[in-house]
């Protein structure tokens, strides 16, 4: 079978050294990062302080706009920030709770960092949570999920690619039923943006937050924000900081916020963090993301297949419709086995409960798929073995 995306194999350097199929945690670095880092280099010894007035203080913006592009956001409706944690604090900090608006809805397989933001705040006693329940570890049924937003409900911060499975959420759904009684969503994209199509317009999401570390391929520190245009100039942060005043360099002692999406920055950028990030998502971008999503539904069927051969349990949902670009698949000895592979430079990972999760990406080969999977088989006999001599032994 021609593969076209293969193409762009040789712009990511890791992938001649491992067989690197760990996308959903840090995607590979593209060539051209290089190129990028050296010229904040550059600039930063060439031009100063000036750089800020040259397109530094402009940045956490027009970064956005490149990853606006791909989550099918307006211009000027995403800025830049470290990572989803400040941004989720940053959209809470926006809304005053009151005793019949006071709930935040979200599912027990929600990414941790996230929750610890709305725990710290529920201990002020002005939020309560409602944590909704998974059967399975895996999955969450979206009649249960939905039933839990209700009229007292303020916020619905929820991922729409689940981190431990890929199970995709219907973001749609979980979107209308908050609007219906009145609440917001806070879409957390991290696991789904630049593998899996979508547009924030659409959905109609208030918020969406994500990072560039994962399919994005631009490497840690540059987290994003979107925020609905005509929610914009109706919020005040309260987590906030001298980018998101109207005159930052008048040093006002008092907060007059800037108008639209930069009342929603905060205090001095990670520019280095920002270089780095343009060269994947100019990738993304130019591949597009109908492509890429054929691609890792074509491979992860084939990851599904190869894995049941070799007698292994897939965790991850089987149909296509219902998962992101991540495959688990389960053994007792899963953990041990992910070890061994990353000893022998198949670069994966595991989580409890879930298994070894693998990731192949737009860049990745169908013999990397079948690479991976016979030396797990290999790894798992091998272990099975020496523990049957070791019994044997002491007979």
């Amino acid at each position: 079978m021609t593969d076209e995306l293969l193409k762009w194999r040789s712009e990511f350097p890791i992938l001649d050294k491992a067989v690197y199929l760990i996308s959903h945690s840090l995607g590979a670095m593209p060539r051209e990062t290089y190129a990028r880092l050296n010229e904040y280099a550059e600039t930063w010894a060439t031009r100063g302080v000036r750089a800020w007035a040259e397109g530094w203080w402009e940045m956490p913006v027009t970064v956005g706009n490149a990853v606006g592009s791909i989550i099918g956001a307006e211009s000027d409706s995403v800025v830049m920030h470290q990572n989803v944690s400040i941004c989720q604090s940053l959209i809470l900090s926006c809304f005053e709770p009151a005793p019949k608006r006071n709930k935040i809805v979200y599912s027990e397989l929600n990414f941790p960092s996230v929750m610890y933001v709305y725990e710290a705040h529920a201990r002020e006693g002005k939020l309560r949570i409602e944590t909704v329940a998974s059967d399975d570890g895996i999955t969450i049924k979206l009649d249960r999920f939905l039933e839990a937003i209700d009229e007292e409900t303020l916020l619905v911060p929820f991922s729409h690619v689940l981190f431990k499975s890929g199970f995709l959420q219907n973001a749609k759904a979980i979107t209308d039923r908050a609007h219906e009684v009145g609440a917001m969503v806070v879409l957390d994209a991290y696991q789904s943006a630049g593998t899996v199509p979508f547009n924030v317009k659409d959905l109609d999401v208030d918020f969406a937050t994500g990072g560039s570390v994962k399919w994005l391929c631009g490497g840690p520190g540059a987290g994003y924000l979107y925020v609905r245009p005509d929610l914009q100039d109706r919020l005040e942060p309260k987590t906030t900081g001298w980018m998101a005043h109207e005159e930052p360099f008048a040093f006002d002692t008092e907060l007059r916020y800037a108008s639209g999406i930069r009342r929603f920055l905060h205090g001095s950028p990670a520019i280095p963090a920002l270089y780095s990030a343009q060269s994947g998502y100019r990738i993304i971008n130019e591949i597009g993301l109908e492509a890429i999503r054929e691609k890792s539904v074509r491979q992860t069927t084939l990851l599904i297949a190869l894995a049941e051969e070799a007698g292994f349990t897939v965790t991850s949902p089987k149909s296509a419709a219902d998962r992101g670009g991540t495959i688990t698949v389960g053994h007792d000895d899963a953990g041990a086995i992910t070890k061994e592979l990353i000893r022998r430079e198949f670069i994966v990972d595991y989580r409890p409960g879930a298994g070894v999760r693998i990731s192949p990406h737009f860049y990745n080969t169908d013999e990397e798929l079948e690479l991976v999977v016979r030396e797990m088989r290999i790894i798992r006999d091998t272990r099975a073995y020496a523990v049957h001599e070791t019994a044997g032994a002491a007979f």
